[in-house]
C-alpha cells in the first residue's frame, strides 16, 4: 500500500455517495477530506478508480463543470454519454446549469451524520 492509497480510498468512500443525476468537483471531495489543496490528487485518485466499478468517477469534474477527466473514460464521449443517461445535460464539455446538479460532500455528508 502506498502513501497515497489511504487518500484515494477516502476519495473514493466519498465517490461512491454521489448521487445518481448529480456531480462534485475534485476540490469539493478534497475540502471534505480537510485537504482542500488536493484537488489533483482527487483527481489522480478517480484516474485510478477504474477497477473499482462502485466508484461513479464520472459524476467527478472540475470546479467550473468541465469534463477534465473524459481522456480516461474508453471511448471518445463515454463519460458526457455516462452523465446524459443521468440526466445531467451537458454540452460542449461542460455542464450545463452546473449549481443544479452539484453535489457537495461537505454539506450533504455533513447533514447525514
Amino acid at each position: 500500500m502506498t502513501k497515497d492509497s489511504g487518500f484515494f480510498e477516502k476519495v473514493y468512500r466519498v465517490a461512491a455517495q454521489i448521487p445518481h443525476g448529480k456531480v462534485t468537483s475534485y476540490g469539493a471531495i478534497a475540502r471534505y477530506l480537510g485537504s482542500p489543496q488536493s484537488a489533483r490528487m482527487v483527481g489522480w485518485a478517480m484516474n485510478a478508480s477504474k477497477e473499482k466499478p462502485d466508484v461513479p468517477a464520472h459524476r467527478v469534474v472540475n470546479r467550473n463543470g468541465l469534463l477534465t477527466g473524459k481522456s480516461h473514460f474508453s471511448g471518445t464521449h463515454a463519460m458526457q454519454q455516462l452523465l446524459e443517461e443521468e440526466g445531467v445535460i451537458v454540452k460542449d464539455l461542460k455542464i450545463q446549469d452546473f449549481k443544479r446538479y452539484f453535489w457537495d460532500p461537505v454539506k450533504e455528508l455533513k447533514e447525514q451524520e
